[in-house]
C-alpha cells in the first residue's frame, strides 16, 4: 500500500485512504459468504470468474497489507494456481517497481512498474498504486486493490482449489465475533501505528499512542488464556494482527515512535508472535531487511536522511514460544 499522507500534514490526524477498485473474483454470480452485506460489499462491484492461471497476485514482502494476501495464499495451498509478483521494498512517487527481478522486469507481466497494470484498466488512473494488486496476466490489467477483500475471497471463492488441509481460516461458529475483533484490530492496531507515525501534530500524536496501547494491552490481556485470537485455531484475525506484529520492533517502535515498549516486552503477544512466525506460512513471508528499507527509506517526511538502522536484535524470533 502506498500512504498518502504526510508527515508534515500539520494538525491533522491520518486518515487511511479506502477507496480502491471494488472488483470481486467470485466462483459465482454471487457470493458464497451470507454476511457479506455486513461486511460492506459493494453489490455493484464487477465480477471476475475464479480460473487458475488466470490470475497473479503482486505483493511486496515489505508492505504489511500486501503480506496479508500472501501468507492466506500460502496456507490455503494456492500457490500453483495463482502466481506472486514481488516487487522491491523501495519505491518513488510513481509506483511499486519490479526492481528483484531480472533487468527489474516482471517475469509473467513483462512491465517494470505495477502502475502500468493499473494504467493498462484505467488510463487516467490517479489515486495510489497500491499493493496488494491481482492482475489479470494476458491483460495485464489490474483486477482489484481492494487488499480486505482479496484475502477473503481467497477464503471463500477459491475453496475448490485450496490444499485438503488447509485451514478454516473463518470458522462459521465464531465469525460475528472475529469480525468484530479483526474490526478493533484494523483500526486501533494495522491502522493505529500509522496513526501515531504519520500525526501532524503533538495533539493528535499523544491521541494515536493511547489509543495504539490500549488496544495492544487489550490484546495482549486476550492472548494471556488463549493460544490464537479466537481460540485454539488460526483464523483470518491472526493473519491480520500478525504483519503489523512482525513489523512493530524493527519499525513502528522507533520509526513511528509506538514507543511505550517494544512488542518483545509484552509477553503474551511476544510468545504468540513467535508462534506464529514459526508456523509454516508465515515467517518464510517476512523479509526483516526489506521491511526497513520500506520504511526508513520511503518515508522520507519522517526520516529525511535516508538511514536504515542497523538494529534491532531479530534472533528473538526463533526462540521457543512455550504456547504449544
Amino acid at each position: 500500500m502506498a500512504d498518502t499522507a504526510t508527515y508534515t500534514d500539520k494538525g491533522k490526524p491520518f486518515e487511511r485512504d479506502m477507496n480502491y477498485l471494488p472488483d470481486r473474483i467470485l466462483a459465482g454470480s454471487t457470493p458464497a459468504d451470507p454476511l457479506e452485506a455486513e461486511y460492506g460489499a459493494n453489490p455493484d462491484a464487477p465480477v471476475w470468474p475464479v480460473e487458475p492461471g488466470r490470475y497473479r497476485l503482486v505483493a511486496a514482502k515489505a508492505c504489511p497489507w500486501a503480506n496479508r494476501a500472501i501468507i492466506v495464499r500460502t496456507l490455503l495451498g494456492l500457490e500453483d494456481v495463482i502466481s506472486l509478483g514481488l516487487p522491491g521494498p523501495t519505491h518513488d512517487a510513481r509506483s511499486w517497481a519490479f526492481d528483484l527481478d531480472p533487468d527489474g522486469v516482471d517475469p509473467v507481466l513483462g512491465i517494470e512498474l505495477l502502475q502500468e497494470a493499473y494504467f493498462n484498466r484505467v488510463p487516467d488512473y490517479e489515486r495510489g498504486i497500491t499493493v496488494p494488486a491481482i492482475v489479470e496476466t494476458d491483460t495485464k490489467k489490474v483486477v482489484t486493490n481492494d487488499f480486505p477483500w482479496i484475502t477473503h475471497d481467497l477464503f471463500f471463492e477459491w475453496r475448490d482449489h485450496h490444499r485438503p488441509d488447509a485451514p478454516d481460516l473463518w470458522p462459521e461458529d465464531c465469525r460475528e465475533e472475529m469480525e468484530s475483533v479483526m474490526k478493533r484490530v484494523f483500526t486501533e492496531v494495522n491502522n493505529g501505528v500509522y496513526r501515531c507515525g504519520f500525526a501532524g501534530s503533538q495533539e493528535t500524536y499523544e491521541a494515536a499512542y493511547e489509543r495504539l496501547f490500549d488496544a495492544l494491552d487489550w490484546l495482549e490481556e486476550r492472548l494471556t488464556d488463549r493460544r490464537y485470537l479466537m481460540g485454539d485455531s488460526i483464523t483470518e484475525a491472526d493473519v491480520r494482527l500478525f504483519t503489523t506484529l512482525a513489523r512493530f520492533d524493527p519499525v513502528y517502535h522507533g520509526h513511528f515512535k509506538c514507543n511505550r515498549n517494544k512488542l518483545s516486552e509484552m509477553p503474551a503477544l511476544w510468545g504468540y508472535a513467535r508462534d506464529l512466525f514459526q508456523t509454516p506460512g508465515f515467517g518464510e513471508t517476512i523479509d526483516f531487511d526489506q521491511i526497513k528499507q520500506h520504511y526508513y527509506v520511503v518515508h522520507t517526511d519522517i526520516n529525511p536522511t535516508g538511514i536504515v538502522p542497523q538494529g534491532p536484535d531479530l534472533s528473538g524470533w526463533l526462540t521457543p514460544h512455550g504456547r504449544g
